[in-house]
């Protein structure tokens, strides 16, 4: 176990924001106020990042949902929607696969399921350091760098393992490949699309469109 830092504002049905990789919950500064006014909306510090600890656990994507479990069951949490970015959404992929029950709708923004996904210009250089940071230091940095070199090593196929109504969305000019966030969205039952006029951070860039097509999703569940 580990305490997770946290924020949160707002009531009714839980929204929990799963920011990406050497970031924090401040990413969704755009996001926060717009959804506390029909959500409890909850920004989570991902383990080692931000203001959460880093645990002596595997640093690791499926490690990040675990622990997601665990703070939703500490804090008495029994199903939220998720909205993820980058790493974030990956372990919104990963959650919902492994703890369909605690998901009520899934958004995953800029995800990818192995490093294929992103374009060469995004990847090589983040491999390179990867390498580099693992042999000369510092290992934290290491860390960082090997969940966009290792993980989330998912299947296409094990994505049909998710039950909740999913909106997969990414930017018209994302690192992700535009192709790879398609297979995504083709590989999950029902899911919905939507590439949105921006780069890989469109939620911070584009937020009246990011948030809006959010809020038609959500509203489908009610």
């Amino acid at each position: 176990m580990i305490d997770l830092y946290y924020e949160e504002k707002g009531a009714g049905m839980p929204l929990i924001l799963l920011h990406g990789n050497n970031e924090d919950g401040t990413y969704f500064r755009n996001q926060i106020d717009h959804f506390a006014e029909k959500y409890r909306v909850i920004t989570i510090d991902t383990r080692g990042h931000g203001r959460s600890p880093r645990g002596a656990a595997p640093f690791t994507i499926r490690q990040f949902a675990d622990d997601l479990a665990d703070f939703m069951d500490r804090h008495a949490i029994e199903k939220a929607h998720i909205l993820g970015f980058s790493d974030g959404g990956n372990i919104g992929l990963i959650f919902a696969m492994k703890y369909p029950q605690l998901v009520g709708r899934l958004i995953a923004d800029g995800a990818n399921l192995f490093p294929k996904g992103v374009k060469a210009w995004a990847q090589v250089p983040v491999t390179v350091g990867y390498y580099w940071t693992k042999t000369f230091g510092p290992w934290s940095r290491a860390e960082m760098f090997g969940l966009m070199v290792r993980d989330p090593d998912i299947d296409p196929a094990e994505l049909a393992q998710i039950t909740a109504p999913t909106l997969i969305m990414a930017g018209t000019g994302d690192l992700i490949k535009e192709n790879h966030t398609r297979l995504i969205a083709g590989s999950i039952p029902g899911a919905e699309l939507a590439i949105i006029k921006g780069s890989h951070f469109v939620a911070r860039e584009n937020p009246a469109e990011f948030n809006s097509r959010v809020d038609e999703f959500l509203r489908e569940g009610v």
